[in-house]
C-alpha cells in the first residue's frame, strides 16, 4: 500500500513559477507525476524511476525538474516559467510493477495516486 499527499497549487501569473510537493509512504518504482487541465485527457508530466532516471514531457522539458528528499519521502515537482497551458490539477502517482527508465507510462500504468492539487495560470 502506497500513498501519496500532493501540496503546493495555486493561482500565479504567466512566467511565475511554482513547486508542487508530493508526500509518499511505502516504496515504489516509478513516480509519475499527471495533469488534467478542463476538458483535457490526464497527461504524463515527468516521470522518476527508481533508479533515478527522469523524463518529462515536451511541452514542459526546460521549465518543470523534479527532485526527491534523500529519503524518498517527499518528490517535488519545480515548475517554472509557467504558462496558461499549464492550469490543471495535479497528481503524483507511484507503481510498483512499472519502470519508466525510458518514458513516462501511460497513466493507466499506475496504481496508486494523491487526491490532487490545482494549478491555475492567468495571462
Amino acid at each position: 500500500q502506497v500513498q501519496l499527499a500532493e501540496s503546493g497549487g495555486g493561482s500565479v501569473q504567466a512566467g511565475e513559477a511554482l513547486k508542487l510537493s508530493c508526500e509518499i509512504s511505502g516504496g515504489y518504482s516509478c513516480l509519475g507525476w499527471f495533469r488534467q487541465g478542463p476538458g483535457k485527457e490526464r497527461e504524463g508530466v515527468a516521470s522518476v524511476d527508481r533508479d533515478g532516471s527522469v523524463h518529462y514531457m515536451d511541452s514542459v522539458t526546460g521549465r518543470f525538474t523534479v527532485s526527491q528528499d534523500n529519503a524518498k519521502t517527499t518528490a517535488y515537482l519545480h515548475m517554472d516559467n509557467l504558462t496558461p497551458e499549464d492550469t490543471g490539477t495535479y497528481y503524483c502517482a507511484a507503481g510498483l510493477a512499472i519502470r519508466c527508465r525510458n518514458k513516462i507510462p501511460g497513466h493507466e500504468y499506475f496504481t496508486y495516486w494523491g487526491q490532487g492539487t490545482h494549478v491555475t495560470v492567468s495571462s
